[in-house]
């Protein structure tokens, strides 16, 4: 790095992003030795594979998202609040979008920010694959903006239908059976159970109808075979419509098309088939990419057009030894971020770098308080060690709580813990609002 106090840009505060500016901040920032600045378009963050909890409300995104601001305070980098839209690797700096108020007034213009060492850790986005009538009708989980517009329009279906003498059901259409849609289905289940503890029992679980469309020959398509068929078996049993080989070819305000021509009927329409990263990757005309928009890397995690731009997370492109590319899983993100946080403090002593090799500790999916299902050990094991049941619902838990370590320390990690038992005391069990 050419500076004396190098300037480390990480665009995106996911699981990654987010992880990586602690540790640097801790490691670089806090002795001044590397200014570590964080970009990005939300002031908070939350952890991406709980955003079905907060799309039934389960999680509530105001008390438990991480405040960039604070948060950086404490660990020694620097926030800034933007939308990453271009950058000029000659210069090395980054373009931020100009921020403007909900009338559309511009707050802070364009801006420049310079770097020495560039991460990008943007994520990903739904795929819609430029199916008809999907951006107009269907609700998205890729951000918890994304998921508080389907807590309310999801509130908003629960009190019509409580309040009406003529409704008697709710539809609920759910394109992709992939993690988020298999666990979005047992959450509503479980938070439809709920409405009787607060005054909305005429909606019941009986009036909830649930279709979970896969296009594949199998929901979780990309996990072994063997969990799919438990997480169906508890799907079926909760009373989930789960229609496999079933490709979708229209979305339209009345609900799904498929492609023999039948229309699945919905209320209210969610897509979580399949991601991709985010178009403006492609328009910057600087990366090399793969059909799925991501930037393929060298193996340790450099750019393969840039050597001063890293990228990890679900943007990446990482090609392993026997020809696959790393699946875009949280545990992915994190342990990108250690790779590229080892190699930035090997670049600041002139040390080589080291290559990423991910390794699989299995899978698992929480199908809210009814049951959990998984693998452990996916590389040592070949994903032969089952699990399920409260055993495996522990162990989906302590990845969460492996998160907050990363980015909180083991003290607060379990303030937080003990915050959220004496919380439940005084808090609803959902979010009504």
């Amino acid at each position: 790095m050419k500076s004396s106090c190098p300037k480390i840009v990480i665009v995106g505060g996911g699981a990654g992003g987010l992880e990586l500016a602690t540790q640097l901040g801790h490691k670089l920032g806090k002795k001044n030795t590397a200014q570590i600045v964080l970009v990005d378009k939300n002031r908070t963050h939350i952890w991406k594979p709980l955003l079905h909890e907060v799309a039934t409300g389960s999680l509530d995104s105001d008390l438990d998202g991480v405040v960039y601001s604070a948060h950086a305070a404490k660990h020694g980098y620097q926030f800034q609040l933007g939308t990453f839209c271009d950058l000029d690797a000659d210069k090395q700096f980054i373009k931020v979008a100009p921020i403007t108020d909900d009338t559309g007034k511009v707050l802070l213009p364009e801006r420049q920010i310079q770097y020495d060492k560039l991460v990008i850790a943007v994520g990903s986005v739904s795929n819609d694959f430029n199916t008809p009538g999907v951006r107009e009708h269907c609700f998205f989980l890729d951000s918890h903006q994304q998921a508080n517009r389907f807590h309310h329009a999801l509130l908003d279906s629960f009190t019509r239908v409580h309040q009406s003498e003529s409704i008697n059901e709710l539809n609920i259409a759910i394109v992709g059976g992939g993690a988020t849609g298999v666990e979005l289905s047992a959450e509503l289940y479980h938070v439809t159970d709920l409405l009787k503890i607060y005054g909305l029992s005429k909606m019941t679980k009986e009036k909830l109808n649930i279709h979970l469309i896969e296009a594949g020959p199998r929901i979780l398509p990309a996990l072994p075979e063997r969990i799919a068929t438990s997480a169906r078996r508890e799907l079926s049993k909760l009373g989930v419509n789960v229609m496999e080989n079933t490709r979708i070819s229209e979305a339209t305000s009345s609900g799904f098309v498929t492609a023999e021509g039948e229309l699945i009927e919905a209320n209210l329409m969610l897509w979580a088939a399949g991601v991709k990263a985010p178009d403006f990757i492609k328009d910057i005309e600087l990366f090399e990419l793969n059909r799925a928009n991501q930037i393929m890397v060298k193996a340790n995690l450099l750019s393969t057009t840039n050597d001063d731009i890293y990228v990890i997370g679900d943007c990446c492109a990482c090609q392993q030894a026997d020809g696959s590319f790393v699946p875009p899983r949280a545990q992915s993100a994190h342990q990108m971020a250690q790779c590229v946080e080892k190699n930035i403090l090997h670049e600041l002593k002139d040390e080589t770098l080291e290559s990423y090799v991910y390794v699989d500790h299995g899978s698992l999916v929480n199908l809210s308080r009814f049951s959990t299902v998984g693998s452990l050990m996916g590389n040592l094991t070949k994903n032969s060690m089952f699990i399920e049941g409260k055993i495996a619902r522990l162990v989906y838990i302590s990845l969460y709580r492996m998160h907050q370590k990363a980015i909180h320390g083991t003290f607060k990690t379990f303030a937080l813990w003990l915050a959220e038992k004496l919380m439940r005391v005084v808090r609803p069990r959902m979010k009504l609002h």
